[in-house]
């Protein structure tokens, strides 16, 4: 298997394209500077991953940034601070702030001039707006939490993406879905049968950060420590075709 192969790389964004992890620790200081207890960055990471996690589960139809709020009010409770419900508010829209990975842009861009780009994402629209202005290129299609009316790891958002993918006259075999989390994309890719790259982003930290732990570890197909990487590897390719 070759990555000239496929036709088209369907995204994660956050955790892969997006350093949503610096970006969610950063806007939450509001809330962990108060605390008389310090917490460690995975730490704080972890609890954040099983609120959101829950929520998004619980309450599959609301939109990422309102998940965001109830998960900024949950961590409190937990950690036994007070915060108002604007505070929460001003949380879940913190995601437009998010830095995106240093490669992130320039690598896109690049692979832009050889496949169609696809964003599959647990966010909504208006915040993902924000992120792409990051991301700077145009996705050749866009499809969120919000538009499905559910969050990854459930199978809806990739039989909604298969399905508009499909009308586009692409098939499985022309997909390579290129994500961090086991837990959200490989997982189901697997269950999906769609071949996968892991962007692991943690691969010099331990655990699985802001996300939740998959049970068995998926598998995929190729792995990378960068969207640069990626590129790279790509291009290797490309030179030892000709």
């Amino acid at each position: 298997m070759r990555l000239t192969d496929f036709k088209v790389l369907t995204f994660d964004c956050y955790g892969t394209l997006i350093d949503w992890e610096s970006g969610m620790v950063e806007a939450l200081r509001p809330l962990t500077d108060r605390l008389s207890t310090k917490l460690s960055r995975d730490q704080i990471l972890e609890a954040h991953a099983r609120h959101e996690s829950f929520q998004q589960k619980q309450t599959p139809g609301r939109n990422y940034r309102d998940i965001l709020a109830s998960t900024y009010r949950r961590l409190a409770e937990e950690w036994g601070a007070s915060v108002s419900w604007a505070e929460c508010i001003d949380y879940g829209r913190s995601v437009e702030h998010w830095p995106a990975f240093e490669d992130s842009a320039g690598a896109l861009n690049y692979l832009k001039r050889h496949y169609k780009l696809v964003i599959l994402s647990n966010v909504d629209n208006m915040s993902f707006a924000g992120s792409n202005r990051r991301l700077q290129v145009d996705f050749d299609g866009v499809y969120t939490a919000e538009d499905i009316g559910s969050y990854k790891p459930a199978p809806a958002n990739f039989e909604y993406m298969l399905e508009m993918l499909g009308r586009r006259g692409y098939e499985k075999k022309d997909i390579l879905h290129t994500a961090e989390s086991m837990f959200h994309d490989h997982k189901p890719a697997n269950n999906f049968g769609l071949a996968s790259a892991w962007i692991y982003r943690r691969h010099d930290r331990d655990g699985f950060g802001a996300t939740m732990h998959p049970g068995d570890m998926p598998k995929y197909d190729f792995r990378f420590n960068s969207m640069a990487d990626l590129v790279k590897a790509h291009q290797e390719e490309l030179r030892a075709g000709d």
